[in-house]
């Protein structure tokens, strides 16, 4: 892939974990040169079936640092209403400008709709739908002039085929897909698309 990235910095979202998806990102995108700012949370990562141990973000962290990068992480929770503008704030003091942003983090609990609560639902919408938005309002904010910038937001394939234990996770994931079709950037009126 060389080094196409030299000199970009990138923010990746959900990247608590050595083999999860934020992972690989992280990885394809040092591999390409830039320098990383990771977001993760250990919290929901331990109640899943796959876990995680306390020193897997350093780990992860020092893996990206033997490619050749800069790369720094921050614990935030992303289900809380200021989680968003908090984690864009440490990463860019601490690296500078992003120029990627990958909104990976997910939050899923897999139950039916006849048990599904409100609680449930405020939830998967702040950590999908919310901590989504603030983030790619705070990258145009804050890096809009930054040449080359992208947001990638990351679903799940809802709208391909139905996730009925899974209504939740289906909804806000959906409605990050409707948040990308409508961001100016994806339409050329952001000042620093290309």
């Amino acid at each position: 892939m060389g080094k196409s990235l030299g000199g970009k910095g990138a923010l990746v979202t959900g990247a608590t974990r050595l083999a999860g998806l934020g992972a690989a990102i992280a990885h394809a995108l040092a591999r390409a040169g830039a320098d990383i700012r990771l977001g993760y949370f250990r919290a929901y990562d331990r109640q899943q079936p796959w876990g995680v141990k306390d020193a897997e973000p350093q780990e992860l962290l020092a893996h990206l640092r033997t490619l050749g990068v800069r790369a720094v992480g921050f614990e935030v929770d992303l289900s809380h209403p200021e989680g968003a503008t908090e984690l864009f704030a440490l990463v860019r003091e601490a690296l500078g400008p992003i120029h990627i942003l990958v909104n990976n983090a997910a939050y899923s609990t897999p139950v039916p709709i006849e048990q599904r609560t409100g609680e449930a639902l405020d939830h998967h919408y702040a950590v999908h739908l919310r901590a989504t938005a603030l983030l790619c309002a705070e990258f145009v904010r804050r890096d809009q002039s930054v040449s080359g910038g992208r947001i990638i937001n990351l679903t799940s394939g809802q709208g391909i085929f139905p996730m009925p234990t899974e209504l939740a996770y289906a909804a806000t994931k959906g409605g990050i897909d409707a948040l990308t079709r409508s961001i100016p950037g994806n339409h050329d009126h952001w000042p620093g698309s290309r």
